[in-house]
């Protein structure tokens, strides 16, 4: 089993390569941070679908991505 981490869009078995960091305004305290990973083919459908929203904070590469703590 892969322990590579595949990317959020629905249908895809691809590795993931950024990270896509979001929060609901409306049901999430302004400094949390949820994520979506993305391959390279998702990563600007993820991040419009989110950045309409208002959602999308911060995209960033796979390997530079680190938690915020308590996450």
């Amino acid at each position: 089993m892969s322990e590579t981490p595949i990317c959020s869009a629905k249908g895809c078995r691809a590795d993931a390569v950024w990270v896509l960091a979001w929060n609901n305004p409306k049901i999430h305290t302004p400094e949390r941070r949820k994520t979506w990973l993305a391959c390279a083919e998702h990563r600007e459908h993820l991040s419009q679908f989110l950045g309409v929203r208002g959602f999308l904070k911060d995209v960033v590469k796979f390997e530079d991505w680190e938690a915020p703590e308590g996450s």
